[in-house]
């Protein structure tokens, strides 16, 4: 049955097969090659709401100042911070255990992930980005998506939201790999003309639209994804003896809330119309009782990622990146007995649009695979924060236009500048008519 799946996969797929020896085919005559499938469609603005967005940060040049930056020395502070983000195996934070896993055991847990099989004309790519994949500075690079979504009984399709995602992009000649984690409250063309978080691509339509979101607001050509559930999360960092994290005193009681929510029982609904969840302390959940250093178990460290209250969504991103990089050095030093145990328990609440053979073609490498540098998406001194009326909390990227010039020099070293295509173009034209109305 898996074969006739792969068969069918590669069928009219000459691009896909391309892909996993490194290199692309040219695409047949009025087709687009492997993960470029149709053009976007042109948005239209929808509008919401009167309150103004604050900027974070003035908003940082144009075009022309973006491409002609100089790169300054880096300071001792950077090169430890640059030191540290070594310690994460190829696909960072959520996927390092996959690795690690796939390597010891082969084939026989990982059939127990979720083959989750997209379609190739399902697959929406800006047609700019074909040239640009075949002989531009996208050549020669495997992107992936990394999703980690909030769910509740291994529901990993749509109805559920992405707290994590991130994009991997892998140099298949050195072995670089590069990380963007694109924060979820960014305000974004969803695919569909509509305007809204990035997360919500997701609970939509699934891997599908988040991957079409990703690819139409910044000229990617991502066809692969992986999703985890909180719930696969909670296994695997009490897998590892759990992680110690330095909890700060405001952020205990949304700690223990979270924790409540992901166990407990709905009970009705709260004030802002939300579903309330009750659950038994000591029973269902381990309270945290305390602020500072200490070691936190699956679930209050999961809850400890989730919460959105102290701070804003870079500080969430921060506390996710804590904790996973915790898991993943621990990881590193576990006896095998461990490992197969988190390959039980986590293997099934993983899905992946990667076929068996990719995976382990993927990993097969993995001694050459170096992590590069790491960075969010919008880039810092390129976006606005702010109440954008029903839609709440907003990530705006000043330009998008900006931003994907920025991403694309720091994924492909696109020194010379790259020239965003017009579905960006689009996109961030709309992005600023459906916020300006907030920012002052």
């Amino acid at each position: 049955m898996e074969d006739s799946r792969n068969n069918n996969r590669r069928q009219g797929s000459g691009q896909r097969q391309a892909a996993q020896n490194g290199r692309r085919k040219p695409a047949p005559a009025g087709r687009a090659p492997q993960g470029n499938k149709r053009p976007a469609q042109n948005s239209r603005p929808q509008s919401e709401g009167t309150r103004p967005v604050q900027h974070k940060r003035p908003p940082q040049g144009g075009k022309g100042q973006v491409n002609n930056r100089k790169k300054q020395p880096m300071t001792q502070k950077q090169a430890q911070k640059k030191k540290r983000n070594k310690i994460i195996l190829f696909v960072a934070e959520i996927f390092v255990l996959l690795i690690l896993l796939v390597v010891f055991w082969g084939m026989d847990k990982v059939r127990k992930i979720n083959i989750v099989d997209i379609k190739e004309e399902d697959i929406v790519i800006n047609p700019e980005v074909v040239e640009e994949t075949e002989t531009g500075a996208m050549k020669g690079y495997r992107n992936i998506a990394l999703f980690g979504v909030d769910s509740r009984d291994k529901q990993l399709d749509k109805a559920t939201r992405t707290d994590v995602i991130k994009i991997v992009s892998i140099n298949e000649d050195t072995g670089e790999v590069k990380l963007v984690s694109v924060y979820r409250d960014s305000f974004l063309n969803l695919s569909t003309d509509t305007y809204n978080k990035a997360n919500l691509a997701y609970a939509k339509g699934g891997p599908k639209q988040a991957l079409a979101m990703l690819n139409m607001n910044m000229d990617m050509n991502i066809t692969d994804f992986v999703t985890i559930g909180f719930d696969g999360l909670i296994d695997v960092i009490d897998a590892v003896g759990g992680v110690e994290i330095d909890v700060k005193e405001s952020e205990v009681v949304h700690l223990n809330s979270y924790q409540i929510s992901m166990v407990g029982k709905q009970d009705g609904v709260n004030a802002k119309g939300e579903p309330n969840y009750v659950a038994t302390a000591g029973v269902d959940y381990t309270p945290v009782t305390k602020s500072g250093l200490q070691t936190l178990n699956g679930l209050q460290a999961t809850a400890y990622c989730r919460i959105r209250y102290v701070g804003n969504d870079f500080e969430r991103t921060q506390r996710q990146n804590a904790v996973l990089k915790q898991v993943a050095k621990k990881a590193m030093t576990l006896n095998p007995s461990t490992l197969n145990k988190i390959a039980e328990a986590v293997f099934p609440k993983v899905a992946t649009s990667l076929e068996l053979s990719e995976i382990i073609e993927l990993l097969g490498g993995i001694t050459k695979y170096s992590i590069g540098e790491t960075a969010g998406f919008p880039f810092d001194g390129h976006f606005a924060t702010g109440m954008i009326g029903k839609k709440g909390s907003c990530v705006v990227p000043t330009t998008l236009e900006d931003n994907v010039i920025l991403l694309h020099q720091f994924f492909f070293g696109s020194e010379e500048g790259y020239e965003p295509s017009e579905t960006v173009k689009n996109c961030s034209q709309k992005i600023q008519s459906e916020t300006s109305a907030y920012i002052k």
